[in-house]
């Protein structure tokens, strides 16, 4: 068949499915596609306010995280979506260990690639519903906050969402004043932190969420997800 093609056709047929990747790499979000484990961790927003999802290294923990955010930021919940539904623009943080560390996985994940502007929009958050990025005074190439349309049909109300990065180094301090939807712990928080960001989304019914890997063995964070049978059956392991 290409080989009838004439030269300005393959042109164009070229032209046509680079034009196609690059609206697919500009909305990964439809692409997603969670397996047991993430569906699960998804759905479980529809009746905890807190969760965890806690794996090992390159598990899909983070992208889980990312789209589930970019999911409530847009408003663009898939047919398949069993989780918590927000009928309205919201208002959420993403959070690391470090300025580094938060620009290096969840804002890459939710934009894109940090050092590379041009391909800002290939993250979870279609390119399409970015409507501003606003830089931080801190680590190069990192994000104070994304500017997020929301819905604009159907049963939504069009608006504006805004996701801000925050990072643990900083303090609790910090993590204090705002009225949030959602708040997500990229890797595990301390204590402090955890509850003050939880405490953030009081007044809205929010979410906090989880994803890291435990490299901290039995820390406080940890034992606020675990029933007592399941402290047991971990210790009885240890035996």
């Amino acid at each position: 068949m290409l080989a009838s093609l004439s030269y300005s056709e393959k042109l164009e047929l070229t032209s046509l499915l680079e034009e196609r990747e690059r609206r697919k790499a500009r909305n990964r979000l439809a692409a997603y596609k969670p397996y047991r484990k993430q569906a699960e961790f998804h759905a479980a927003g529809a009746v905890h306010r807190e969760r965890l999802f806690m794996a090992g290294n390159q598990l899909g923990k983070t992208i889980a995280g990312g789209a589930e955010w970019a999911i409530h930021l847009t408003g663009r919940y898939p047919d398949w979506w069993q989780g918590k539904v927000f009928d309205s623009a919201v208002r959420m943080w993403a959070a690391g260990v470090t300025g580094e560390s938060t620009r290096d996985n969840p804002q890459r994940v939710l934009v894109g690639p940090p050092q590379q502007q041009s391909a800002w929009g290939t993250g979870m958050i279609p390119g399409d519903a970015i409507v501003d990025t606003i830089m931080s005074r801190g680590v190069p190439s990192s994000l104070d906050a994304v500017v997020v349309r929301h819905g604009g049909g159907g049963d939504v109300q069009a608006g504006e969402s805004v996701c801000s990065f925050k990072s643990y180094e900083k303090g609790r301090e910090k993590w204090q004043g705002e009225t949030l939807h959602g708040v997500w712990y990229d890797e595990e928080p301390p204590l402090d932190i955890y509850s003050e960001g939880l405490t953030r989304t009081n007044t809205t019914g929010g979410i906090a969420m989880v994803t890291f890997t435990p490299l901290k063995g039995m820390s406080e964070v940890v034992l606020q997800f675990l029933t007592s049978d399941q402290l047991e059956q971990m210790l009885k392991a240890k035996q």
